[in-house]
């Protein structure tokens, strides 16, 4: 007998965990049943665990550690095996009887493999170098330029993420043409996954401004430039495939006389003097090189020069789409959220500094409005902006706002709505994404379904994939709402009716939608939840955000893309700096999976141990 300890109450306690394992097996019979074979075991699983976790067992683990045993703590992976060799042990120190752990061993492999197998399936081979794959949201000139794709994946990208919301099928089709050319030029992998917007809420359009193009070269994490930004010009009249493409129309005889070599001197829209130098021309059009950032709007004059001849011609840059000029928002600013979708615009100031008009903007999705009280709190743009409705009338919310920079926080376009106290009800799809659908299904690897709140939502999907026999997609289950954690297991049961599948902690919107000080502690529970589930778990939003953005991360993003190593696959947002955030991340991710293996430390000799 172990002095100190009461063996036969242990014992117990571990009984106790099996029995209620199984009643809620029982409970749960029906959602079991509409499982995947591939996950009916995974399934179970994942009710063991809720029954381990059903009752605290804090005062079990510090008894069992105590005696050298396992305390449970890493048990998600196989529950049952896990409390089985602890009564096991136990039994035998009661009786005094010898012991083998041989089956749980057995179960332990199964489900190690099980767990593998469920995320290559629907996240790709691991890379060699580490175990935790990159997802990078692609952005538009993804389109049109294949190089910065080839290094996307050159650098470490293992999937694309393209979002839906923004875009049209025309730029996703050559998006996706880049990747596979890439994946066959470089031999690496790249999953393809595409995100449709759910029930999420939207900003409208603004109101257009002046045509600009900024033309931005690509910087290391120092801020050098690391290559030129390829800019085309086209004749006058040539489609635009992208506003945000670095394509500047230009009258036909500038194509005609410009060579290889010459040089494009102008000032663009700040007073900056800037050049381009032509690369190469083809029936396209002009291919040249910035190398420095500069701004190219309607009507700028530009002068064709060849070195060693001196200017050849001038001459001014044609019709350019016009940009979207974001409302600037300060604390106790008022904003009119509207029904219509006339086009936002800033607040009408005027002289003496009075507000004559105030901003106003549209929301994609008015029939939420009649789930919304005066009082209710409203958050922008995954929390940068937060606010209070004032007044509700069925054409219009009046919001003033209560946090934002004090400088003045930017509200664009088609950006996210939040109304964390609010029980907004609408339907999983909207008519968008179900056309959106027949094109994911003939060209992705998995669909991510955003705003998910209950299982009808995770049912809705698959009854709108099955028109596509065809094809199979995987699927993934962002979690991003209270309503959808605190329905979690309900949900992954319901995410796992379709094979492959996996979870996305989508953690702005979560966050918002939670309360900050919140998301540490959901986020774990999640990462529990699903690795009972021995469901794949992509770890989302602001990773790594200002190394994307500006070039230097702050030391607790470094501390957030650590901990990320716990998931099966990190997601990084597009940014200017996105190939230096690729490498730093993949660095991080194999410095740490010597570690930790999701809530596993491993410990490898440490070199500061040799004294």
């Amino acid at each position: 007998m172990v002095v100190g300890t009461n063996v036969e109450k242990l014992v117990d306690q571990l009984e106790y965990i099996v029995h209620t394992a199984k009643g809620l097996e029982a409970r749960f019979a029906a959602e079991l049943e509409l499982v995947r074979p591939d996950y009916y075991s995974s399934a179970r699983n994942l009710i063991h665990y809720l029954a381990l976790r059903h009752i605290d067992i804090r005062e079990l683990q510090e008894q069992l550690a105590r005696m050298g045993l396992s305390s449970l703590g890493r048990a998600e992976r196989n529950v049952m095996a896990s409390v089985g060799a602890v009564q096991k042990v136990l039994g035998r120190i009661l009786t005094g009887q010898s012991y083998d752990l041989d089956e749980e061993q057995r179960n332990f492999e199964l489900s190690d493999q099980m767990q593998k197998m469920h995320i290559e399936d629907i996240l790709g081979a691991a890379p060699n170098d580490r175990d935790v794959r990159i997802m990078v949201t692609l952005p538009a000139e993804a389109a049109d330029e294949y190089r910065f794709v080839y290094d996307l994946i050159s650098s470490g990208m293992n999937i694309a993420r393209i979002n839906c919301a923004h875009d049209d099928e025309d730029c996703w089709l050559r998006m996706i043409e880049n990747v596979r050319r890439a994946k066959s030029e470089t031999g690496c992998g790249c999953q393809i996954v595409m995100d449709i917007a759910g029930t999420k809420l939207r900003t409208g359009n603004l109101r257009p401004g002046p045509g600009v193009v900024r033309i931005r070269p690509r910087h290391d994490s120092l801020g050098r430039v690391v290559a030129p930004r390829r800019v085309h010009f086209v004749a006058e009249g040539t489609p635009l495939s992208s506003q945000k493409s670095a394509v500047i129309p230009v009258p036909q005889e500038c194509i005609d006389k410009a060579e290889a070599g010459d040089i494009i001197r102008f000032v663009d829209t700040r007073g900056k003097h800037r050049k381009l130098v032509v690369v190469r021309k083809d029936e396209n059009g002009l291919h040249l090189n910035c190398h420095k950032t500069a701004f190219i709007g309607t009507g700028t004059e530009l002068k064709l020069v060849r070195p060693g001849q001196g200017e050849k011609d001038s001459l001014k840059v044609g019709r350019l789409p016009s940009i979207e000029e974001p409302i600037l928002l300060k604390k106790d600013d008022t904003l009119i959220l509207h029904r219509d979708g006339t086009l936002g615009e800033r607040a009408a100031i005027g002289a003496e500094g009075t507000v004559i008009r105030p901003a106003h903007i549209a929301c994609k999705q008015p029939e939420a409005f009649r789930f919304i009280s005066p009082g209710d709190p409203i958050h922008f743009n995954d929390g940068k902006i937060e606010g209070t409705v004032e007044s509700v009338s069925q054409e219009r919310l009046r919001v003033r706002i209560t946090r934002a920079k004090k400088s003045g926080s930017r509200l664009r376009g088609d950006k996210g709505i939040n109304f964390p106290k609010s029980d907004i009800q609408r339907g999983a799809l909207t008519e968008a994404d179900k056309t959106n659908l027949r094109f994911i299904a003939g060209h992705a690897d998995a669909v991510c379904l955003s705003f998910v709140r209950e299982p009808a939502d995770i049912v809705a999907l698959l009854e709108e994939l099955k028109k596509y026999p065809a094809n199979h997609p995987g699927i993934v289950a962002k979690i991003e709402t209270v309503k959808g954690f605190n329905d979690l297991p309900r949900l992954l049961l319901a995410t796992m009716r379709h094979y492959p599948a996996a979870v996305m902690i989508a953690r702005g919107d979560l966050a918002v939608e939670a309360g900050w000080e919140r998301l540490a502690e959901i986020q774990e529970e999640i990462l529990w939840m699903c690795e009972a589930a021995r469901l794949p778990v992509i770890w989302a939003t602001a990773v790594l955000d200002r190394e994307t953005r500006n070039g230097r991360p702050s030391q607790a993003e470094i501390t957030d893309a650590a901990m990320s190593q716990r998931a099966d696959c990190v997601m990084l947002n597009k940014g200017p700096y996105i190939l230096a955030a690729i490498e730093m991340l993949a660095n991080i991710l194999r410095r740490m999976q010597g570690h930790q293996y999701k809530k596993t430390p491993k410990l490898r000799k440490l070199s500061i141990s040799e004294m």
